[in-house]
C-alpha cells in the first residue's frame, strides 16, 4: 500500500492588506502545479523530499505530493508506468542501477542546471558517472553513497578493553584495518549477557541485503591491476560472481551473523542503524546514517562516543586473470560505493517537465543537501565538495573532533584509489533478484556458499545472453569507466 504525503504552500498565494489583496511573490510562479513525487517508505529519502517539498511550495506557490513505496516496489512501480507512457509521476527517486533501464524514459536534464555554482559543487564521480548514461545528464544526486565503518570510542578507547583485548588477540584495539581484524574485534565485544553484540549487518531479503554482501567482496575481488572485473570479466562479460574472491566474502558475510544480536537474519539497513544507536553493538558498517542518527541525542544513547573510519581492507586480492590471490605488502582499502547515492529524475511523461526539475534543482542545491545531511533519518549523505569543507552544519550534531573524523571517513572512502563502484546495466533488477534469493538460502544454512554463488553466476550469464551479450557488456564497460573494446 502507498502512502501519500501533499505538500503545499503553507500560506495562500493571495494576502490581504489595507490597500486590497497582492499576489505573494512565487518565484518561479508555478501556481497551480501539483508535482507527484515518488520515494521509498519513510523517513529515509521520503522525509528530505517532503522536506525540500514544503520549501519549494512556499517559494514557488506549487505542490509535492509524495507519494511512498517499500524499496523493492519501487522500480516495478516506476518502470510500468513509464513503459506505459502514463504521467504518473513527475519525479523519481532511485538507485543509480537503474538508469540503464529508466534513461529511455527520463526527461534530459536541462543545460541551465549544469551552468551553475551549485554543479561544479558536486563530487566529480556523482556529477561525471552515476549522473551520466549514453553520455547525457539523465538524472540529480540527491544523496551521496558509500559504506563506512562505525564504532563506539567509549569501548574501543576504554583502557581496560584495551588491555583485555591485547592480551587475548596480541594487538592494539583500534578501528579494524583488515577483515580478519573486523571479526576480531566482533568476537571480543559479543557479550549476550551484558547485551552486547561485536557488529550488526543488513541480512533481509528486500532489506538492502546485497549492497553489504558487496562490501566484502569488493575487499577481495576488486584488483587494482585489473578495474571492471569485480562482477564481470571485463571482456567476455563472463560472471566473475562465483570466484575464490565472492566465496571467501560470502564465508565473511555468513560468519557476521554469529556476532550480531539475535533476529539479526530479519535485519534492514535501517535495523542496523537502531541497534549501534541503541548502544547493542560495538560497530557496524553502513552508509553514512549510522553516524549521523548515533551522534543525535534525541535518538541514540551512545551520542559523543562515535567514531568514524573507512572499511576494512585485505592484503589478499583474487586476480581473475591468473586464477591466483595477489598478496600485497599493505592492505588494500577498496571502499565500495553501494547503491551509489539515491538520485532524482523526471519521466518524460510528465505534464510537468519544467517545474519538475525546478523542484530537483531546489531539493538538491547546497543549502538544503547540507540541512538534510546532518538531519538524522533523511538518508541523504554528503556528496557535494562544501559538505566536506564547511563544518557549521556538522557541529549541530557532532563534537568537532567527531566531525572531522565522520567526515574524512566519508571523504577518503569516496577518494581512494582502488574505490570500488556498484554494478550498472540494463535488467540490473533481474541479476539482483536471483542474486537475493540464493544469499538468503545461504545464509540460512540451506546451500554453501560455493553451491548459492554457482548458482548465481549460471543465472546472470543466462540473463547476459538473454539481454544480448554484446549490448551487456558495452553497457559494463561503460559503467566501469572502460574504453569500448
Amino acid at each position: 500500500m502507498r502512502n501519500v504525503v501533499l505538500v503545499s504552500a503553507a500560506a495562500g498565494v493571495i494576502a490581504l492588506s489595507p490597500g486590497g489583496p497582492a499576489l505573494a511573490q512565487c518565484d518561479p510562479d508555478y501556481s497551480g502545479v501539483t508535482l507527484k513525487a515518488g520515494a521509498q517508505t519513510g523517513p529515509f529519502i521520503a522525509s528530505a523530499v517532503q522536506a525540500a517539498g514544503q520549501g519549494w511550495a512556499a517559494k514557488t506557490c506549487g505542490r509535492v505530493e509524495v507519494i511512498e513505496f517499500p524499496f523493492g516496489e519501487l522500480y516495478p512501480k516506476y518502470l510500468s508506468a513509464m513503459v506505459a507512457g502514463e504521467a504518473a509521476f513527475d519525479v523519481i527517486t532511485f538507485a543509480p542501477a537503474w538508469t540503464p533501464d529508466f534513461a529511455p524514459y527520463l526527461a534530459e536534464m536541462p543545460a541551465s542546471i549544469r551552468e551553475t555554482e551549485a554543479w561544479t559543487d558536486i563530487a566529480e564521480v556523482y556529477r561525471d558517472r552515476l549522473m551520466v548514461w549514453d553520455g547525457k545528464h539523465m538524472s540529480q544526486t540527491i544523496d551521496g553513497d558509500l559504506h563506512t565503518l562505525s564504532y563506539r570510542r567509549d569501548l574501543f578507547e576504554d583502557p581496560e578493553e584495551q588491555r583485555a583485548f591485547r592480551e587475548r588477540y596480541g594487538y592494539d584495539l583500534a578501528p579494524p584495518v583488515t577483515w580478519e581484524q573486523y571479526y576480531d574485534i566482533a568476537e571480543f565485544f559479543t557479550r549476550p549477557d551484558q547485551g552486547l553484540w561485536g557488529t550488526a549487518e543488513a541480512f533481509r531479503r528486500g532489506g538492502q541485503q546485497f549492497w553489504f554482501f558487496f562490501t566484502h567482496a569488493a575487499s577481495y575481488t576488486n584488483h587494482p591491476d585489473h578495474p571492471g572485473s569485480m562482477f564481470f570479466d571485463p571482456e567476455t562479460m563472463e560472471a566473475q560472481v562465483n570466484n575464490p574472491g565472492w566465496v571467501r566474502a560470502l564465508e565473511d558475510y555468513i560468519r557476521s551473523v554469529s556476532f550480531a544480536p539475535p533476529g539479526a537474519l530479519n535485519y534492514t539497513s535501517g535495523d542496523i542503524r537502531t541497534v549501534f544507536a541503541g548502544g547493542q553493538v560495538a560497530m557496524n558498517f553502513d552508509w553514512g546514517d549510522t553516524g549521523v542518527i548515533a551522534a543525535d541525542p534525541k535518538q541514540s544513547r551512545v551520542s559523543g562516543h562515535v567514531g568514524s573510519a573507512m572499511t576494512p581492507g585485505s592484503i589478499e586480492i583474487w586476480n581473475y586473470k591468473t586464477g591466483q590471490w595477489d598478496r600485497f605488502d599493505e592492505p588494500v582499502h577498496s571502499p565500495f560505493m553501494a547503491f551509489g547515492g539515491w538520485q532524482a529524475a523526471v519521466p518524460s511523461a510528465s505534464h510537468n517537465i519544467e517545474a519538475a526539475w525546478n523542484f530537483i534543482e531546489f531539493l538538491s542545491n547546497p543549502e538544503n543537501s547540507a540541512k538534510a545531511t546532518v538531519t538524522g533519518g533523511s538518508g541523504v549523505n554528503p556528496y557535494r565538495i562544501s559538505h566536506f569543507e564547511n563544518m557549521e552544519p556538522w557541529l549541530s550534531i557532532f563534537s568537532e573532533g567527531e566531525a572531522e573524523m565522520y567526515l574524512a571517513a566519508q571523504r577518503q572512502s569516496l577518494e581512494a584509489p582502488n574505490v570500488a563502484l556498484d554494478m550498472r546495466l540494463p535488467g540490473y533488477f533481474s541479476y539482483t533478484e536471483v542474486l537475493e534469493i540464493e544469499l538468503s538460502k545461504a545464509l540460512a544454512g540451506d546451500v554453501s556458499p560455493q553451491d548459492a554463488l554457482d548458482a548465481i553466476a549460471a543465472e546472470w550469464n543466462r540473463l547476459t545472453d538473454d539481454f544480448g551479450r554484446d549490448a551487456q557488456l558495452a553497457a559494463y564497460r561503460s559503467s566501469m569507466g572502460l574504453p569500448p573494446l
